[in-house]
Parts: C-alpha cells; structure tokens; sequence
C-alpha cells in the first residue's frame, strides 16, 4: 500500500510539473482563456448573472436571432467559470493558472486507477505514463480552458460506470449520472459521449434489459437533476430549457471555420507523437487476437471510434476536442505494450524517449512563437491601462483579453472602420471619464490595409500617451481629447 501511495504521489507531481512548465509556455493568456477567467469575476461578483451585460467586457456573439445574441453567455459551458468563482471569492485568484495543471495531473492518477482495475497494475503505470508526456494533453493543461476539465469529469464517470454496472458497486451506479452531468456543464461535447454507455450495456447483454435496471434509472434522474439549475436558467434566459445547449451549437457553426475530415489524422503527430502510431498497432493486434471481446477492451474501442467519428463529422475542428479521447488511447495502447512480456520494458522505454522528445520539442516551439515582440508590446500595453483611473474606458477589438488583465470596461472598435462612429462611440461614453483607444498588432495586423488606414486615422485625431514598438511588434494607446 506505501508503495502504491508514493508511485501515485509521483505520477502526479511529474505530471503537475510538466503542466506548470506548460502554463509558462507563454506570457499571454489567449481569448477563450480570459472569457471563462472573466466569468468566473464576474459570478464572484453576482453568481445569478451568467451574462455579458453589466460585467464591462464582452465575447464575441454576431448579431442575428435575438435568443442567442449578446448579452447571453449560455453558449460557453459554465462549470469552469463558476469554479473559478470561488478563487476569485477567496482572493485566490492567483491561483487560477494553476486549477488546470492540478485537473490534468488528477486525470493521469485516475488513467493508472482505470488502467489498473480493467487490466492490471503495469497497464495503469504504462498508460499513466504515456499521458503525461502526451503533447496534445500536456500543451492544454497549461490553459485555462474546459478541455481538460471535462476530461477528467468523463474519466470519472466512465470508472464510475465500471464500478457500478460491472463490478456491482451500487453507489457507483448513481455516481455515474452524476459525473456524468459535470461532465456536460463543463463541456458541451459531452454529449457525444452519451451514447457510449447505452451501446455498450446492449452490446454485453445483447439486449435491453439494462434498462430495468433501477439503479441505471436512478443515475438518469440524478444526471438531469444535476442539470436541472441548468434548465432553469435556460428558460428565463432563452425561454427553453435547452436554450443554452443550443446556444452552443449555433456559436459553433460561426467560429473557427470549416475544416476537411482528415483533419485530425492530418495533426496527429503533434497531437498524440509515436503513441498514435503504436495505437493503430495495437488496433490491429486487437483485431488480430479478438481481444475486442473483451468487456474492457470493447468499452475502450468504442469510446474511442464513436467520439471520433462525431468529431470528423462536426465542420468545426480543433486539435482539443480530441482530449477526451486522449485516455483511452493511451489505456489501450498501454495494454498492447504490456503485451510484450520479454520485451515489453524495452518498448516503452523507446516510445517514453521519442515522446519525450516530441513534448518537448512543442515546449519550444511554443515558447518561441509566444514570446514575440507582438504580444510583449501587448502586454506592456495592459500594463500601462491597469494604472489607469479605475473608471476609464479602453476601446479595443480585444475586449475579454484587455479586461482580463486590466478590469477596465471595454468598448468594441466600430465594424466596419470609420472614425466618426468611433467619435460618436466615444462621445456616448465619456461621461466625465477617461477614455483610451487600444490599437494593437496584436489583433490588427499592419500587413492589411485596412488596419493601416485605421492607424493612420487614429495618429492624425488621437493623443498617444503610450507607444510600444519592438521590431516585429507594436501597441498604441490613444486618449481622448474632446476636440474632434
């Protein structure tokens, strides 16, 4: 038991380093990372208001039906803004850039516990070992997104269910639905995870009668009575309980583009590094040997196959959204390793080295292209804002990211450029305040014509009270002056 206590206690501090190392990786916390920062301020603030209207900051929501418009936040999943709330309550706010990396070391001790209860105690070391070094998972425990926070909420309900429905645990029955639930408020592709379960118990009972299964039926309630504040919110915000769930699907169809099918097996080596290539190995040695007919491994093959296949189908794709699938992948290719009895030690030495590499070499590559003179111009920039009068408003095309660092309140630059509508935005906000216009490459590369015509406007009727300008980098800040 001490020795099971102290590989625990190492699986997580490697991995809990190696997250830490990921969060420094760069010195500017990127859009998604600031919206859900910002939240969690604001729920500090007023925990009923999950919205964009009296917060002095905004995400960015086209203007279309009214429903799902600004100021509704619905779109973003809660769970991570209202935990962050609490450090915010506590003035433990600093501690915040460090909430993931602790989730992402707590997945890797619970891939070596499932590893362990489906097979045996030298698959959860392997598997355990295999995510920590895996860049995909790595990379995003340094950010302050849901990724990896719904991750381990999956985890946990997928060892719940195995406790529960295969080991008869009954508790782990309910604990299932209710994990489960979590999981979905923390990240609203959960809910391609759902029919995972289903298919599964009609695979090994090759029927439905899992379904009279009173305690089955007891999660399915404690599952939407977890949600049920949810829905709540959901009618008084959309007028529909699934208003927010919906929410989320249109804000997807309008954000990050369209991308091919093969997208993933495009990006799969700076994603999964060698662990995906001996993946499809061990796919075929499965096949090969019929271990699919194997309760555990079948459980894993369709985790696997059926949360890809809708990740393939979705137009929108991000290397991230395959962080969920990130601990099967591992487990079964921890499994196939374990295989190799004679040789199986030399195996993974060789896959830890090549993957050693590979994480690394990601740790470089990202700190190169963060640390440029772009974003530390920007960053100077916020610096000057945050001493600005607590009252100011900063015009800026990078509102949640400016609030983030400064908590001034933040205005939108016009859309399209014109400067008498930015004159007359200034205007009706200058109510004895000071006012600062933002521009930054940041956001406004000077490769385009467009932003350079904006700079040109802004030098010719602004003030400038600030000015960083690196050589590949540049922030200006503007005050307003009544006298346009």
């Amino acid at each position: 038991m001490e020795k099971n206590k102290k590989l625990i206690l190492i699986l997580f501090a490697v991995a809990f380093v190696f997250g830490i190392i990921s969060v420094f990786l760069s010195p500017l916390r990127i859009w998604d990372e600031t919206v859900y920062s910002n939240l969690g301020y604001g729920l500090s603030q007023n925990p009923l208001d999950y919205s964009f209207a009296n917060n002095g900051w905004s995400d960015f929501i086209p203007s279309g039906d009214r429903a799902y418009a600004w100021p509704n936040a619905g779109f973003r999943a809660p769970l991570l803004p209202f935990l962050l709330s609490i450090l915010y309550l506590l003035r433990l706010d600093f501690l915040i850039i460090f909430f993931i990396p602790f989730v992402g070391a707590l997945i890797v001790v619970s891939v070596y516990a499932f590893g362990k209860r489906l097979f045996n105690e030298k698959v959860g070391i392997y598997s355990a070992i295999l995510l920590i070094l895996l860049p995909l998972h790595i990379i995003y425990t340094g950010k302050i997104l849901t990724g990896i926070l719904s991750t381990f909420l999956v985890l946990l309900a997928f060892i719940s269910f195995w406790k529960g429905y295969e080991d008869g645990e009954k508790k782990y029955k309910i604990l299932f639905g209710f994990f489960l639930a979590l999981a979905l408020l923390a990240r609203y592709t959960t809910l391609w995870i759902l029919p995972i379960f289903f298919v599964y118990l009609f695979i090994r009972n090759k029927s439905l009668k899992f379904l009279k299964d009173k305690h089955l039926l007891i999660a399915i309630g404690v599952f939407f009575l977890t949600l049920l504040p949810w829905f709540v919110y959901g009618i008084f915000t959309y007028g529909n309980p699934l208003g927010a769930f919906i929410h989320g699907a249109k804000a997807a169809s309008y954000w990050g583009g369209v991308q091919p099918w093969y997208f993933f097996f495009q990006y799969s080596w700076q994603m999964f590094s060698i662990v995906g290539l001996v993946f499809i190995v061990s796919l075929i040695y499965i096949l090969f040997k019929k271990e699919f007919v194997k309760k555990e491994i079948y459980l894993l093959l369709v985790w696997v196959v059926f949360f890809l296949g809708m990740a393939m189908f979705m137009p929108h794709k991000e290397d991230r959204f395959l962080l969920l699938i990130a601990p099967p992948i591992c487990l079964l290719t921890g499994f196939f390793i374990s295989k190799f009895k004679k040789y199986n030690k030399i195996i993974l030495i060789g896959v830890i080295l090549l993957l050693s590499f590979s994480l690394f070499s990601q740790f470089y590559a990202t700190y190169k292209d963060s640390y440029t003179d772009t974003n530390l111009c920007f960053l100077e920039a916020n610096k000057f804002l945050k001493n600005v009068a607590d009252n100011s408003l900063v015009i800026t095309d990078e509102s949640p990211v400016v609030y983030y660092y400064t908590k001034k309140e933040t205005g939108f630059y016009p859309n399209p450029w014109d400067l008498q509508s930015l004159e007359s935005l200034v205007k009706n906000n200058y109510q004895n305040r000071e006012v600062y216009i933002f521009f930054t490459d940041y956001d406004m590369p000077l490769d385009q014509e467009k932003n350079i015509k904006t700079k040109e406007d802004l030098d010719s009727n602004f003030e400038i009270v600030f000015e960083c300008s690196k050589e590949e980098g540049l922030s200006t800040i503007y005050a307003y002056k009544d006298n346009l």
